[in-house]
């Protein structure tokens, strides 16, 4: 009779695609079943670990960065491994995951944006805000991307946290830059900008804004850049006067809160504009070759049956006469080989984590299982995965029980570590990702700076090795 998984004799092995914040938090919750032994191994495309933690949120926000202590806790505990630099359908493949683990969870996140569709959009100096936001934040996919910062004027599409992200960077002095974790070439090249005016454009009123208060109040503690709302657009219409009253959001109500502050205190003279119109899209980017303007159309709101209240595009339109445009309207899940896609939504199609196949009638795949943006789309801070996450090894945890896991061929640890020795696969374990991240902030020290980041994986790579050489025996 074969040992019961989930104990000592048999442990439950589990995979894990991704190592961003959904990716530890499902790790935390397998970690924490006392009455289940389990091993987790986690794969990550890159050397280095933590999504979006690292490679997207911005350098100026060293507090939410220091959420990866605990993941480097969750890293620490018994039977978790991480294989960093390693690629799922390059260096290992669905096939080989099925016959090492019981079960698989992808946590790739979102990986691309979405597109406005409008003419233009494809000419040089427009770009995706997820572009600027890589290449600022040293990812090496998006390091040796430029940006033509020589331009006077630029618009930022979207009205979320990411948009006054872009925003901010982009107005921020030398001084503010100079003491985080940007990199070493965008703070050169930041310093050299000659950006002076930004309009962000949010298609829906201040009401409805998808920005938290503590975005819209440090575009006002900016040194060198003035916030601009012109006060017919901070002034808000009866129906969302209404929407306000009975939605009682206090967020909501904050931001417009916020943003009649600015528009009654007007500018105080700073060399940079950050202008915040709404009610407005953009229907066509204006340019030969490059982008030389932004035509916008005036939009008003109006009231669907369920209550809520959609924008509709007026006859009123105006240009804006600009260099650069960056979109931020939403990220996008990508496909991953022999994996289902829901591809009008860009996410794995799912129930409650459970990975199904839309194309054979909405069939379970059983051991699959998503967590994450690739669960759920694009949605919510740092913090909103953990519930995400938890819901989805609730469901594993039940399928554990009844049996219904795959039945890998090897699911012995050490049967990994051959795998990766048999392709030469150059992997990157936590401990030497702790290496490379003690060597980062080392840099930094001596320029006031957390880290001076690596933004290339043979870079990170001949780091992790120099580091590993002079200390062979890991003490």
């Amino acid at each position: 009779m074969s040992a019961q998984l989930g104990t000592a004799e048999q442990p439950l092995r589990v995979a894990i695609i991704g190592s961003g914040p959904s990716a530890f938090y499902a790790a935390e919750h397998i970690q924490k079943q006392s009455d289940l032994v389990a091993t987790i191994d986690m794969f990550e495309r890159l050397p280095t670990p933590h999504g979006l933690v690292r490679g997207g949120v911005a350098p100026d926000h060293p507090k939410i960065k220091s959420v990866t202590k605990i993941y480097d806790r969750i890293a620490g505990k018994p039977g978790f491994r991480f294989f960093g630099n390693v690629e799922l359908g390059k260096d290992i493949h669905l096939s080989d995951l099925r016959r090492l683990y019981h079960q698989i969870v992808y946590a790739v996140g979102a990986q691309t944006d979405r597109r406005m569709g409008i003419p233009g959009e494809d000419l040089l100096g427009s770009h995706p805000a997820t572009e600027f936001v890589g290449w600022y934040n040293a990812h090496p996919d998006f390091r040796d991307l430029s940006f033509d910062l020589s331009q006077e004027r630029a618009a930022v599409i979207g009205n979320g946290n990411v948009a006054m992200d872009v925003a901010r960077i982009l107005a921020s002095s030398h001084d503010e830059l100079a003491v985080t974790d940007i990199a070493d070439y965008a703070l050169e090249a930041l310093r050299n900008s000659n950006i002076k005016e930004i309009y962000v454009l949010g298609r829906r009123g201040p009401a409805q804004a998808a920005f938290t208060n503590p975005e819209i109040k440090e575009l006002g503690a900016l040194s060198e850049a003035d916030v601009i709302v012109p006060a017919d657009e901070a002034a808000l219409d009866p129906l969302s006067e209404a929407w306000l009253e009975a939605n009682g959001d206090r967020s909501a109500q904050n931001n417009v809160k916020i943003l009649q502050s600015y528009a009654d205190e007007g500018p105080d003279g700073k060399p940079r504009r950050i202008v915040m119109r709404f009610l407005v899209s953009p229907v066509e980017i204006i340019g030969t070759e490059r982008v030389e303007a932004i035509k916008i159309v005036k939009n008003e709101l109006y009231q669907r049956d369920d209550g809520s209240l959609r924008p509709r595009a007026t006859e009123v339109t105006e240009t804006l006469p600009v260099g650069l445009v960056f979109r931020s309207i939403g990220y996008r899940g990508v496909a991953l080989a022999d994996v289902p896609f829901d591809d009008r939504n860009g996410v794995i199609p799912n129930q409650e984590g459970r990975v199904i196949d839309s194309e054979r009638d909405g069939a379970l795949t059983p051991g699959e299982y998503c967590v994450g943006w690739i669960k759920r789309g694009p949605s919510g801070v740092i913090g909103t995965n953990k519930p995400d996450s938890v819901e989805t090894v609730e469901r594993m945890l039940e399928d554990v029980a009844a049996g219904q896991t795959l039945t890998p061929a090897a699911p012995q640890p050490e049967a990994v570590n051959r795998l990766m020795a048999e392709r030469t696969i150059d992997f990157v374990s936590y401990p030497d990702w702790l290496l490379l991240d003690a060597f980062e902030q080392e840099r930094g020290e001596p320029l006031n700076r957390p880290r001076v980041k690596f933004s290339t994986v043979p870079e990170m790579l001949d780091a992790i090795r120099s580091r590993r050489e002079a200390n062979p025996t890991g003490d």
